[in-house]
């Protein structure tokens, strides 16, 4: 990796990024492997908005980590980083054989992100609800220094039953802040269950719409839907939420009709079973 920036909206190939999506649900699998358990279905469910923001969207600079003009990422959702390290690893951020480490003692690479241990981590996870709010505050940091990086927050829709969440929002509206993006990764299943029979959280835009944000709802797994919605984000007037209509465990089918694959560890049957539908679109 040489010391050129990665612009933001690059060209991206759909179909490569595509491809993207399952070798990132291929490497979860892999690292899961390593960890002997681990979130499958929670990464499955963002792996084409992963693809798009690594590989098209954000700019970024791997060799600079903290490189001052960056686009922010942060992913409240922290628990879906296992699918988060192979992409940095893959840009540059740190050597690929960190990820054969994966959760062992003294690994800098654990089950949620550590900001002070992970380059390209932007901030840390593990509580869920924390990160829209900081978010705000990476944001409102760039209006006063006049800079114009974007910060962008991933966050899950079992996540919004935090009420920490609603506050950000309506911070980031009274603030006017134009340069921050949300993704609602609406998988519709927490680790408890189906979301209305936890906790009901729709209408999500709406909602957003009544705390002063502008929205947008696409299929999280069109990759040419996901695409045209972050370009469209940009050009936001005001804090702009996207809400990403997901499957949990998408890509391999045991998987989407269940909340039991949140956690888990895949026996030989099943690991052969998800690697061989995996593998069976990439090489189509």
């Amino acid at each position: 990796m040489d010391n050129a920036i990665l612009p933001r909206n690059r060209d991206a190939d759909i179909r490569q990024l595509e491809r993207k999506a399952d070798w990132i649900r291929l490497e979860t699998i892999r690292l899961v492997e390593i960890a002997k358990s681990g979130h499958y279905s929670s990464v499955f469910s963002c792996a084409e908005m992963f693809a798009a923001l690594y590989y098209h969207t954000l700019r970024l600079k791997p060799t600079e980590p903290g490189w001052a003009d960056r686009d922010r990422f942060l992913l409240g959702k922290g628990h879906a980083a296992i699918g988060q390290y192979p992409i940095l690893a893959e840009l540059g951020y740190f050597p690929t054989d960190w990820l054969d480490t994966y959760t062992r003692l003294g690994s800098p690479l654990g089950d949620h992100p550590d900001m002070n241990k992970v380059p390209g981590c932007d901030f840390s996870s593990g509580s869920i609800g924390h990160n829209l709010s900081v978010g705000v505050g990476i944001a409102l940091a760039a209006k006063m220094r006049r800079q114009d990086y974007l910060t962008w927050v991933m966050i899950g829709d079992g996540e919004l039953a935090e009420g920490q969440v609603w506050e950000a929002a309506m911070a980031a509206a009274q603030y006017g802040l134009s340069n921050l993006i949300g993704i609602v990764d609406a998988n519709g299943m927490g680790l408890d269950g189906d979301m209305p029979d936890v906790m009901g959280i729709e209408p999500v835009a709406a909602k957003f719409e009544s705390f002063g944000w502008s929205t947008d709802e696409i299929d999280g797994h069109d990759m040419e839907a996901v695409i045209a919605a972050f370009d469209r984000a940009q050009a936001a007037t005001r804090p702009h939420m996207i809400v990403a209509r997901t499957k949990k465990g998408k890509g391999v089918g045991f998987m989407e009709t269940t909340p039991y694959w949140h956690l888990g560890f895949l026996g030989p049957a099943d690991k052969a079973m998800a690697v061989a539908e995996i593998q069976a679109r990439i090489d189509a």
